[in-house]
């Protein structure tokens, strides 16, 4: 009776219940998992749980190998189970079968530090005061409050506002029109 050496906390007998078991859990996991590492796993897993809960057996309720299979079933299950959950990623594509845009056709990416320079030049006093504090000197909204004395709502509200004439600017500048143009 090696587990109830192992509930005894016997660490000999614990290799030998890996002897003796180790291919009756690596087969139970492997009808649940295909991943050789996350067999690895599991039947660490499995086993560690085993040496945990050794002192649950019972002799007259079941065998060894029934109450060593079943907790490996569990193991395994339970891992597939979460595997299952888990989103499905896909790898990135090769840089070099991405599309390239047309450096014409998008304003994002014809947009130089001087366009942006002179359209944040249009841009009211104060908003032009935030923006610098914030990407400038990379303050946050909390500092630029306690630097300026402006209320958090205000900061944000010209931050958004100012990065939304400023996308519309450089919207109209890519359809042709005029950057002062409404």
């Amino acid at each position: 009776m090696v587990l109830l050496r192992v509930a005894q906390g016997d660490e000999r007998a614990m290799e030998q219940c890996i002897t003796k078991f180790g291919p009756l859990v690596w087969s139970i996991a492997k009808r649940h998992v295909q991943d050789h590492s996350a067999l690895e796993d599991i039947v660490q897993e499995a086993f560690t749980d085993l040496w945990k809960s050794a002192k649950r057996y019972n002799p007259a309720i079941a065998t060894e190998s029934t109450f060593v299979g079943l907790l490996a079933r569990r193991r395994a299950i339970d891992f597939a189970r979460k595997e299952s959950r888990r989103p499905q990623l896909e790898p990135l594509p090769d840089a070099n079968s991405l599309p390239h845009a047309s450096i014409e056709s998008s304003a994002t990416l014809r947009c130089e530090s001087e366009d942006v320079r002179a359209a944040l030049k249009e841009l009211p006093e104060e908003t032009q005061q935030i923006f610098s504090l914030h990407f400038d000197e990379g303050m946050t909204h909390p500092e630029i409050v306690e630097k300026t004395g402006l209320p958090l709502g205000t900061v944000k509200t010209r931050l958004r506002r100012g990065l939304i004439d400023l996308r519309n600017k450089f919207r109209r500048l890519d359809s042709g029109q005029s950057p002062s143009n409404p």
